[in-house]
């Protein structure tokens, strides 16, 4: 647990295209109710010419340059965890990592957020829908951390779709050694129409819908008003897809939720301090508005701290959240030793 004596924090966020992203000013908003001075720094790899590789060379340069921690986004939190001293439970679990906490000792430790963040987000938007049966359309770091939440929330059974289907049968098979076997599946990207006609939600966690990939992730007549859906993309806050199954009757859940909620738990395992999670919803609804207020460029991609990885399957025609206070929020864990490879 850091420190509560220091009074200054370094945090930054690593990934492409995060020239939109909120989370500095929602770390430095939270900071500043809390009587401390926080500098958060976007580290674009697009920017830098720089491969999702080379994230283990950022790692250390932050390090050295006494950075106190770093979210880290698409598409690095699968490559950042060999650069890493210790992995608490769930980033061990989840394969994935979207935030890092330098330990006053120089060591690395890789949390995962957005798990926490998914969850109590849902919680919050969609309390009363039916979980018995779930489709997820991506596979990548955000994800795992996705299907994760969701199977915590008590779904009975998620069945996971991504362009890569091998990419899906791991998350699968990863997921049923965690919750039991039967409570996770894969299929195929030609299942999808088949298996939303019985389903009762949709996750959607790829970067579709994102400013620099516009469009659907799926041909709309897919979709039909018994389903609800949930989106982890929050730049735009409304994705074409949300827009769509509002349009046809279906509950949504924009990303919004997650992104703010990412943030609390990483704020509270950077500094030690417990954040304000109302005020951080009010700072985000703020911010969200002021920046669809501007034209947002078609070639930046935003991030959540968390991240969205490859695009799904189809790219045909567009929907945001609401409801509840939420009820759920697993657990981040502590850290499990872990050797670093250096």
């Amino acid at each position: 647990m850091p420190s509560q004596d220091k009074d200054s924090y370094l945090f930054g966020l690593i990934g492409s295209g995060i020239g939109p992203s909120l989370s500095p000013a929602l770390h430095e908003r939270e900071a500043d109710r809390q009587g401390l001075r926080c500098l958060y720094r976007l580290i674009d790899i697009d920017t830098l010419g720089a491969r999702p590789e080379a994230v283990g060379d950022l790692l250390r340069a932050a390090r050295d340059l006494g950075f106190d921690g770093l979210n880290i986004t698409h598409p690095c939190k699968q490559h950042v965890i060999p650069h890493l001293d210790e992995l608490a439970p769930q980033a061990e679990a989840l394969g994935a990592v979207n935030t890092v906490v330098f330990a006053p000792d120089g060591r690395a430790v890789g949390h995962n957020t957005d798990v926490t963040g998914f969850a109590a987000s849902f919680a919050r938007g969609l309390p009363d829908v039916a979980l018995e049966r779930v489709v997820q359309l991506g596979a990548g770091g955000a994800g795992a951390a996705v299907a994760h939440a969701t199977l915590t929330l008590g779904a009975g059974r998620v069945t996971v779709v991504d362009a890569l289907p091998e990419r899906a049968a791991a998350l699968a098979d990863s997921l049923n050694h965690c919750f039991g076997d039967g409570r996770a599946a894969s299929a195929a990207p030609d299942r999808l129409a088949d298996l939303l006609a019985r389903t009762d939600g949709l996750v959607h966690a790829t970067p579709t819908g994102m400013a620099a990939h516009p469009g659907l992730p799926l041909p709309a007549a897919f979709l039909h008003p018994g389903l609800w859906i949930a989106e982890v993309v929050y730049r735009p806050l409304e994705t074409e897809l949300l827009r769509t199954a509002r349009a046809l009757g279906c509950a949504t859940l924009d990303g919004g939720g997650m992104a703010v909620f990412q943030a609390v738990d990483a704020f509270r395992l950077f500094t030690g301090r417990e954040p304000d999670s109302a005020a951080m919803l009010a700072d985000f609804a703020e911010l969200s508005g002021a920046a669809g207020a501007h034209k947002q460029p078609a070639t930046k991609q935003p991030d959540n701290g968390s991240a969205h990885e490859q695009p799904a399957t189809k790219q045909p025609d567009n929907g945001s959240a609401h409801k509840q206070p939420a009820t759920k929020q697993p657990d981040n864990g502590s850290a499990h030793k872990q050797p670093a490879n250096k």
